[in-house]
């Protein structure tokens, strides 16, 4: 009952004038989970760095670090992964701890704390692109009632930004507040994921962002286009008695098992597949393909 994918991200930079020296970090190897395995990867980078180093970075994802020395104008890095993908135990919702006594239970009040409840901690706090304010807690007043189970209460949201938000592409940027997004009420999988990280965070729960892939369903009777996907992006929220739990705030759906996960942190700036700094390059703006392929089909 498992699902095997073949991926293949493609990002090509082509810049005004030559870079001559650039640094770039890379998430683009899937984390090692439970729920999937990573059968191959081949990572093709253009121009060859002069320097790389595969490490694991402060969550825990794996991390390329590249060097670029030489005068360059392109640069082309090509990930190709298989991943196998594995069913997840079911949850029962209704079984987990009051949302509130898990916000308790994140408190430090002096006591020593599990290390699961610290690691858990990192990702309680305000980040870079998760700011947190009073207009969420507004927002998700209904979904957590005192006493309310945590994971019925984190459902109840998901549902709400499902329903009263639209996917549009064009309506935000990376750095567009999130704010902005709760006024307007549109945005992408990134701005929804942002959204509820601030949501329950603003509650004083722990949320982390989790970058990845996801099968998508050409129409009825057309092939499957090469290089039309696109990077996806969920939540998941601690809870301490079923651990960490992922939900999609943009197809209102538990992840499962046409969710690839690649990496996780505090935010997108965490994880984002490809980002660095250049000297040189002038104006660009780098193309982006994805394709995810049942292997059944290849």
């Amino acid at each position: 009952m498992s699902a095997r994918y073949q991926i293949l991200h493609d990002t090509q930079y082509c810049y005004d004038s030559p870079v001559s020296l650039a640094q770039q970090l890379a998430h683009l190897w899937p984390r090692a989970c439970p729920w999937q395995r990573c059968e191959e990867r081949q990572l093709t980078i253009t121009p060859e760095p002069t320097c790389r180093l595969d490490e694991l970075d402060v969550f825990g994802n794996p991390l390329t670090r590249l060097a670029f020395e030489r005068p360059h104008d392109e640069l082309h890095v090509c990930a190709r992964l298989k991943v196998e993908v594995l069913p997840r135990p079911p949850v029962e919702f209704a079984l987990s701890p009051a949302w509130n006594s898990t916000r308790d239970a994140l408190c430090y009040t002096g006591q020593p704390m599990s290390e699961e409840l610290i690691e858990a901690c990192r990702y309680r706090f305000e980040s870079p692109y998760v700011r947190l304010k009073k207009s969420f807690v507004a927002f998700s007043e209904s979904c957590f009632p005192p006493g309310y189970p945590l994971l019925q209460g984190v459902q109840a949201l998901m549902e709400k930004i499902f329903s009263e938000f639209t996917f549009d592409a064009e309506a935000t940027q990376v750095a567009t507040p999130l704010v902005e997004v709760l006024e307007r009420r549109r945005g992408v999988c990134q701005d929804f994921a942002h959204l509820m990280l601030a949501c329950l965070r603003s509650r004083g729960l722990s949320a982390r962002y989790v970058s990845g892939y996801l099968l998508t369903q050409p129409p009825p009777g057309q092939p499957r286009l090469i290089g039309a996907d696109a990077s996806h992006a969920w939540v998941a929220v601690f809870c301490p008695v079923f651990g960490w739990v992922d939900f999609d705030p943009t197809n209102n759906v538990q992840p499962a098992l046409e969710h690839i996960t690649l990496a996780w942190g505090r935010d997108f700036s965490d994880v984002s597949p490809l980002r660095g700094v250049i000297l040189g390059g002038g104006n660009h703006d780098p193309e982006v393909q994805v394709t995810v392929m049942p292997l059944d089909e290849i």
